[in-house]
C-alpha cells in the first residue's frame, strides 16, 4: 500500500491537499491518506466491477426467482456502501503497519530469494492460504455463536447479484479479508504483485455472486465458482471456500453444484414458466 500511498502524495496529496509544513512520513498524515484511498479504492472496485459484472454477466432472468427480494438490487448495494468505510477501519491499520516497514512486503524481484519462480511461487500460496484462512473463518461465522449477529445479514441474499458481494456485516466483511492481510506478514510477497492480488480477490468475490454458472467441465469440481456459493446461499452450511473445492472436500462440507444437476436456480424459473 506504501506504493499508492506515495503516487497519491507526489501526484495529489502534497501538491494539492496537504500543508506544505506536514511531512509526508508523519503517521497521522499516512493514517488519514490510507483511509481515504482504501474507502476510495474499495468502493470503486465495488461499484465498476459490480456494475460490469450485474449488466454483462448476471442473468437477470433470476430476478424472476420467488427468493429474489424487493428492491434487492438497491438493498445490496445499501448495505455494502455502509459496511464499507466499517471494514477500512481495522484494515487502514494493517495498512498502515505494512507503510511503516512491519510486513515481508520487498520493492525489487532482486530482493527475492528465488527471483521471477519466487514471485509466482508466492501467488500460488497466497491462493491456497487465504483459501485455507477464508475457508475456517467462514466456516466458524456459521457457528451459532457469531452467525445470527454478524453472518446472517449476508445470507439475506438468496439469489445474490454481484452487488450482494460486499454486503456483509463489518466485523463479518473483515474478518473474512483477514488472511488476505496477514499473509505479507508471515511471508515475501512482491509489493505490485500483493496490489495485484489484492484487486483480483475483490474481483473474484465479485464473480463468484454473479450467478454465471459456467466452469470448464474438467474444473467444476476443483474450482469454487458461483454455482458452489449459489448453493452456500441457499443451503446454509455447504461450500464455504473462497477460490478452491479443497478445504470443503477436507471438511466435508463439499456440495456438487445442484445447478450441474439439472436443479439450479435457473432450472427452478424453467419448470416454472412450463407449468
Amino acid at each position: 500500500m506504501d506504493l499508492v500511498l506515495e503516487v497519491a502524495d507526489r501526484n495529489l496529496l502534497t501538491p494539492y491537499v496537504y500543508p506544505a509544513g506536514w511531512p509526508e512520513g508523519e503517521p497521522c498524515r499516512q493514517l488519514l491518506s490510507l483511509f481515504v484511498i482504501t474507502n476510495l479504492g474499495a468502493l470503486a472496485l465495488y461499484l465498476l466491477f459490480g456494475t460490469l459484472s450485474y449488466y454483462f454477466i448476471f442473468d437477470h432472468e433470476l430476478k424472476k426467482h420467488p427468493q429474489f427480494l424487493e428492491n434487492q438490487v438497491r438493498r445490496e448495494i445499501a448495505y455494502a456502501l455502509r459496511s464499507l468505510p466499517w471494514i477500512s477501519v481495522p484494515t487502514v491499520a494493517l495498512f498502515f503497519a505494512e507503510v511503516r516497514g512491519y510486513s515481508k512486503l520487498y520493492d525489487n524481484i532482486e530482493d527475492s530469494p528465488y527471483g521471477w519462480s519466487g514471485v509466482f511461487l508466492s501467488m500460488l500460496s497466497f491462493l491456497f492460504f487465504t483459501d485455507m484462512g477464508i475457508y475456517w473463518i467462514h466456516r466458524g461465522l456459521h457457528h451459532k455463536l457469531f452467525y445470527k449477529r454478524f453472518h446472517k445479514p449476508h445470507h439475506l441474499w438468496k439469489i445474490a447479484t454481484p452487488f450482494a458481494s460486499h454486503a456483509f456485516h463489518p466485523v463479518d466483511g473483515f474478518m473474512q479479508s483477514l488472511p488476505y492481510h496477514i499473509y505479507p506478514f508471515l511471508f515475501p510477497l512482491h509489493k505490485i504483485t500483493y496490489l495485484g492480488l489484492y484487486i483480483f480477490v475483490n474481483v473474484w468475490t465479485i464473480s463468484i455472486h454473479d450467478g454465471d454458472y459456467r466452469v470448464p467441465r474438467l474444473l467444476r469440481h476443483v474450482i469454487n465458482g458461483s454455482a458452489h456459493h449459489t448453493d452456500h446461499h441457499l443451503y446454509f452450511d455447504y461450500n464455504y471456500g473462497q477460490y478452491f473445492t479443497l478445504w470443503d472436500k477436507i471438511g466435508g462440507s463439499y456440495k456438487s453444484p445442484t445447478a450441474f444437476e439439472g436443479k439450479g436456480p435457473h432450472d427452478y424459473l424453467r419448470k416454472l414458466r412450463e407449468k
